[in-house]
């Protein structure tokens, strides 16, 4: 019974509970409820409030656009307007000027046919004229402007020559200036020692005992001696000498040394003889070899076949016209090189073509042609470069081959130039200055032919009244062309025409 007593309270216990529950939350919720509301409530007045604001910028901005859209608009009417006020006015300054433009072309158009016309008057005139000068003259056209024509040249000749000339002569100035400085520089810092050549060759003897063995019974001696090496003995009145004769040094040199040789032994007799001869040629090619050897490394030239280096030995003992031309061919290495050094060329190769210009002259007397075309063949032979053979073909040529080779042209003219290099025979220099002169004096219009200078200037005097200036200039040219076509001379003559008017008067 109380335990249904218990359980019945209880219930009523949460039943009461529960209503009292629902009520309070109830309650809760509507006062939640009505807080949320009143937020709600805030925040939509708060948005119609900003809404507003915004509107009023809104209409202020636009307000503010329209006004600057207008100001632009405004603007742009005005910029229109203007513009369309300037064409206007190019277009009536265009109008007006095409309208002068028109009146001048008409204008222009009279003055043409007015040309015209008068062109028509004249060319009737001219016509009217020749055929009055035709009857006149009793000259066709043709034959009236070759008379022209030729007084025109006539006329103009002496103002066609001076010009020709001013302008070689302002040319030329700057030019020979420009070489004379390279020249004399190269002339200046380049010296070698010339030796006198001859065609004869003295051996001192011991005694003068010894010219009568040298003899030998009947000449036998000397006859042998002669005919092995080629050479002429003489022998006359000087004490303690015998003098070998002959135009090829190698030869004589043989000579030379087979004669020290006979003496040395003391047993001169002609199977001696022969056997010496043939030690003196042996010698020689030793020495000549030699001489090749220290002419190379002197300049600095290495890389030859030894063949070639007994070749350029062989120099040593060639002359022209007393002139050694070993020494010369050193020389016209040096100069070669020094004036490759001042046009900035290439020094070793100029000092090769200098060197190996003259090389042909080692064997031209035993091989058929001219010495260039001969050291050419010889250099082509040995695989020396071509614008070293081409030096040593053209050197003696007007048309050169290359820069080099009109180098080697110039030194070789400085070295066979110099004072003492070369030398002629008191016969053969008066013949070649006959030769020149007789040369020179083969034109017509000259008075007098001097050779000068040792036949280095050839000065020509002409008749003023048959040669004028124009033609004294060519005719220095055509001479100077007939000496070196006929001539065979050492270095260059200078050509020197002279032409003088005199005119007298006298006052009574």
């Amino acid at each position: 019974m109380n335990t249904l007593y218990a359980v019945g309270g209880s219930i009523l216990c949460l039943i009461a509970g529960t209503i009292i529950g629902y009520y309070w939350r109830k309650k809760t919720a509507l006062k939640a409820a009505n807080s949320a509301e009143a937020r709600a409530e805030k925040m939509l007045e708060e948005a119609k409030s900003k809404h507003q604001s915004l509107v009023l910028e809104a209409k202020e901005k636009a307000v503010q656009i329209i006004d600057e859209a207008k100001k632009e608009e405004k603007q742009i009417r005005q910029e229109l307007s203007a513009t369309q006020q300037r064409l206007e006015k190019r277009e009536n300054m265009f109008d007006q000027k095409l309208l002068e433009l028109q009146d001048k072309q008409q204008k222009i158009q009279e003055k043409v046919d007015l040309v015209n016309k008068v062109k028509e008057d004249i060319e009737k005139i001219k016509v009217q004229q020749e055929q009055k000068l035709q009857q006149i003259a009793n000259l066709t056209p043709e034959q009236a402007k070759e008379e022209l024509f030729r007084k025109i040249e006539s006329d103009s000749q002496t103002d066609l020559m001076g010009r020709v000339m001013k302008v070689e002569k302002e040319s030329s100035e700057v030019y020979e200036d420009k070489a004379r400085e390279i020249i004399v520089g190269a002339i200046q810092r380049c010296a070698s020692s010339h030796a006198a050549e001859t065609t004869s060759t003295a051996v001192t003897l011991p005694s003068e005992e010894m010219k009568g063995r040298i003899i030998g019974k009947e000449g036998r001696n000397i006859k042998a001696i002669e005919k092995l090496t080629g050479c002429e003995l003489i022998i006359d009145d000087t004490p303690e000498t015998i003098t070998v004769s002959g135009f090829s040094p190698i030869r004589r040199q043989v000579a030379k040394l087979a004669l020290e040789k006979l003496m040395e032994d003391g047993r001169i007799q002609p199977a001696r003889i022969e056997e010496f001869v043939e030690k003196a040629k042996q010698d020689l090619a030793l020495d000549i070899k030699k001489a090749g050897e220290e002419a190379l490394y002197k300049l600095g030239i290495t890389g030859l076949d030894p063949k070639m280096v007994s070749i350029v030995g062989r120099l040593k003992y060639r002359t022209s016209y007393g002139q050694n031309i070993l020494n010369h061919s050193m020389e016209v290495a040096y100069l070669s090189a020094l004036i490759a050094g001042e046009l900035k060329l290439d020094e070793a190769k100029a000092k090769k073509c200098g060197f190996f210009h003259d090389i042909g002259k080692s064997v031209d007397q035993e091989t058929q042609g001219s010495h260039p075309e001969i050291g050419y063949a010889l250099l082509k032979k040995f695989n020396i470069d071509e614008e070293i053979a081409q030096a040593a073909l053209t050197h003696h040529m007007d048309k050169t081959y290359n820069i080099f080779s009109t180098i080697v042209k110039a030194a070789d003219a400085i070295s066979s130039s110099r004072v003492g290099a070369r030398k002629d025979s008191y016969e053969q220099f008066v013949a070649r200055l006959e030769e020149l002169e007789k040369v020179a004096s083969g034109f017509p219009g000259i008075e007098k032919v001097y050779a000068i200078q040792a036949g280095r200037e050839v000065r020509i005097f002409v008749k003023p009244n048959e040669i004028d200036d124009y033609a004294a200039y060519q005719l220095a040219k055509d001479v100077c062309r007939k000496i070196e076509q006929e001539l065979q001379y050492p270095g260059e003559i200078r050509v020197t025409i002279i032409r003088e008017t005199r005119v007298v008067e006298y006052a009574k």
